[in-house]
């Protein structure tokens, strides 16, 4: 794993070599996700699109997942079910356009992409006025991680953490540069893979172009998005999420 961070993020470096010498075997395969302590939902994006989303878990330090381009909310139930029993509310939804139907639910509209912050504006404000989430921090893979991040440089969004897994400077008309990166006060880890060489290099130039806090970890797999989660470094990015959230979230 190669990481670059601040001085005053040093000890990251520490909890990157513990985690690598952790067995990686406590993804979730193919087993079901557990269901039983979520709930679905429904909110407006803030252009009044009708989205579809779950509530997993309860209390007020608010966590906000968004899904990667050939994905939908399902790929992330297994660590939302993760993250609400590490104490966290967190929503999952599908961007517009996207129908999975079932439990992932089903969102109007189309796949604007460029629309997609308004889909992540309308989740922070439905978890905070219906949920009461006194804090929130956003993690986004792929694209969901790019618009997670022009949502995080709005001031009256108030994120405190805005994590990233394989995001891209720049997907279909949706782009970040440093201009709207300096807005991005909130604290930042940006995370790819070596095999996923697109992804590894946009996650360096986020890197260089973001005010701190930021750290980037560039993990030795060549999986993209939510896949780093399931991979066989998936352990290793859950915890180094669940330490970032832990850090920068509350």
């Amino acid at each position: 794993m190669r990481a670059r961070e601040r001085p005053t993020l040093r000890a990251w470096l520490a909890v990157s070599l513990v985690l690598g010498t952790l067995a990686l075997d406590s993804c979730s395969g193919d087993r079901e996700p557990d269901l039983s302590n979520s709930k679905a939902v429904s909110f407006e994006a803030t252009d009044g699109i009708h989205l579809e989303g779950r509530v997993f878990g309860r209390g007020t330090k608010g966590v906000i997942l968004a899904h990667m381009l050939p994905a939908d909310q399902t790929s992330w139930f297994d660590f939302a079910g993760r993250l609400a029993d590490d104490g966290y509310l967190v929503l999952t939804f599908d961007f517009r356009g996207y129908c999975p139907g079932g439990d992932g639910g089903c969102s109007q509209g189309e796949r604007v992409i460029p629309d997609l912050p308004k889909d992540v504006d309308g989740a922070i404000r439905y978890l905070r006025d219906e949920h009461g989430a006194k804090t929130i921090s956003l993690v986004g893979a792929s694209m969901g991680g790019t618009a997670s991040l022009v949502s995080a440089a709005e001031p009256a969004n108030e994120i405190r953490a805005v994590i990233t897994l394989s995001a891209p400077t720049e997907i279909d008309g949706l782009a970040v540069d440093a201009d709207l990166l300096s807005q991005v006060s909130a604290g930042k880890l940006f995370i790819a893979s070596t095999g996923d060489a697109e992804a590894a290099a946009s996650a360096e130039t986020l890197y260089d172009q973001s005010p701190p806090p930021k750290r980037v970890d560039i993990e030795p797999a060549d999986d993209h998005g939510t896949d780093l989660l399931t991979g066989p470094r998936g352990e290793v990015v859950r915890r180094l999420i669940e330490t970032y959230l832990e850090t920068n979230g509350s």
